[in-house]
């Protein structure tokens, strides 16, 4: 039998947890914040249970006797997370953290976890977790990142073990991401400016022209979609990209101006 916690039970845990649970001997408690809201907690409650999860009440409740504890809340409440678990985890539990934080962020977590005699993993997840699911790549690092690995991937994640130290699987992902969150930045204001303008079939053919391997009016379409969709969560992930680069000395804007670009195209 194999435990598993999740504190945090929003897209990425329930998808997590959906294919995770078809897997024998697998047993699941989640908590989310929301649990702990009277308008939503009966539905999320309702949920994690038809998934076969068990509803905790607090996440120390859902982590109690669990070998994992998996982190998949908001890059922005990582740290507090990790720090609460930090008052609860026990000596030989693992907290794995899936959350698109700032390295330093998940040094200073591992910090307060490992004082604890618990281990700290992080994850980096390195692509949308929609298509793949419980399959999608994690980078994972610290003293126990093959640990689990050895753990979960025989359950169907797909977790690769990339270095001891914390830190690198994070800055990884975040230096990746200033690329792939700031092209979808790019295209959603370079198809606002040309459709006022009426000039978006010129620009589009011109882009076509000069990188030919690309199907341009389809990108637009899809960046428009992923930042509508995701643009706030996407938002957090830049931000902490930016301290990533302010701890390293370097200069965040552009980190930020992604992030802003990210955050008012999102649908509330």
């Amino acid at each position: 039998m194999t435990q598993l916690a999740f504190i945090g039970f929003g897209e990425v845990g329930q998808t997590f947890a959906t294919g995770l649970l078809g897997r024998e001997g697998v047993r699941l408690a989640a908590y989310d914040l929301l649990f702990d809201r009277p308008d939503k907690r009966g539905e999320l409650i309702a949920r994690a249970e038809t998934l076969g999860a068990r509803g905790a009440a607090d996440a120390a409740d859902a982590s109690r006797g669990a070998r994992i504890v998996i982190s998949a809340v908001t890059a922005a409440a990582a740290g507090e997370v990790a720090r609460a678990a930090a008052r609860y985890l026990q000596p030989g539990q693992i907290f794995f953290d899936i959350n698109s934080a700032s390295p330093g962020t998940k040094q200073a977590a591992a910090a307060a976890i490992e004082a604890t005699g618990a281990q700290f993993v992080e994850g980096a997840v390195m692509a949308a977790v929609a298509g793949p699911g419980l399959g999608v790549p994690i980078l994972a690092g610290g003293t126990a990142a093959a640990t689990a690995a050895q753990m979960l991937n025989p359950l169907g994640m797909n977790l690769t073990p990339v270095a001891t130290e914390i830190g690198r699987a994070s800055a990884t992902k975040l230096a990746r991401s200033i690329v792939m969150k700031g092209i979808e930045a790019a295209l959603v204001q370079s198809a606002a400016a040309a459709r006022r303008w009426d000039v978006e079939a010129e620009v589009l053919a011109s882009l076509q022209a000069t990188y030919p391997g690309i199907d341009w009016k389809k990108q637009v379409a899809h960046a428009a979609e992923r930042v509508a969709r995701h643009g706030l969560r996407r938002a957090e992930e830049m931000r902490e990209a930016g301290v990533m680069l302010d701890d390293l000395g370097l200069d965040p804007e552009l980190c930020r101006a992604i992030a802003a670009v990210q955050e008012r195209g999102a649908k509330r």
